[in-house]
């Protein structure tokens, strides 16, 4: 039995990944805890979700903050209280400059194929649109170690999908997510276990 892991959490809505890592940990199919969960905007769905489950929760919103330098020291400063071996992206909209210390330590999923239809104005049901409108037949998701830009760290694991003629942004997007809802715990499971080499751009999963 791998460890268990302990999980930071950054949100900016609905936290349905959130629920995703939720509903695993108590099927007992991810051996992890979550120490606290970290919201970019108040009243968001995601925040009840964790409250609900007697997750800890924090609210830093980046509208307070000047700069992503401050925005981003404000959220290491929460994670810091917490014994956390891996920093969680699950639908977060900013940027969040990653300290030394976490280096490594940071995951995000994008609900694309890397590297297309990604980067600063591509998140959500935009990049779902974007793939429709460009005609592509095939999207998926994306899991990857984070870095200091947009969707350019190393990739962990990608699952695709078939874009079907009839799609809409809301079909393809269900679609994807049933993928995001396996590719995501299973990166944080091979994390756990010690898998996951990072060789300058490629991730060798041992």
């Amino acid at each position: 039995m791998t460890k268990k892991i302990s999980l930071g959490v950054l949100i900016s809505g609905s936290g349905t990944t959130l629920q995703n890592f939720i509903d695993h940990i108590e099927a007992g199919k991810l051996n992890a805890n979550i120490q606290v969960v970290v919201s970019s905007k108040a009243d968001v769905a995601g925040l009840a979700r964790a409250i609900k489950h007697n997750v800890p929760t924090a609210v830093i919103p980046y509208k307070n903050h000047k700069n992503i330098d401050s925005f981003s020291h404000a959220i290491t400063s929460e994670l810091e209280k917490y014994p956390i071996d891996l920093v969680t992206l699950a639908g977060f909209l900013h940027l969040y400059k990653i300290p030394e210390k976490y280096n490594g330590m940071v995951m995000n999923i994008h609900p694309g194929l890397i590297p297309a239809f990604c980067g600063h104005h591509y998140y959500g049901h935009k990049v779902h649109e974007a793939v429709i409108n460009y005609g592509a037949k095939v999207s998926g998701c994306t899991v990857h170690f984070a870095d200091n830009e947009y969707d350019k760290g190393p990739i962990i694991i990608q699952r695709a999908v078939p874009v079907l003629e009839n799609d809409t942004p809301d079909s393809l997007a269900t679609r994807v997510f049933k993928e995001e809802c396996v590719a995501y715990p299973e990166a944080i499971r091979l994390f756990a276990e010690g898998r996951l080499k990072i060789e300058g751009r490629r991730v060798r999963i041992l």
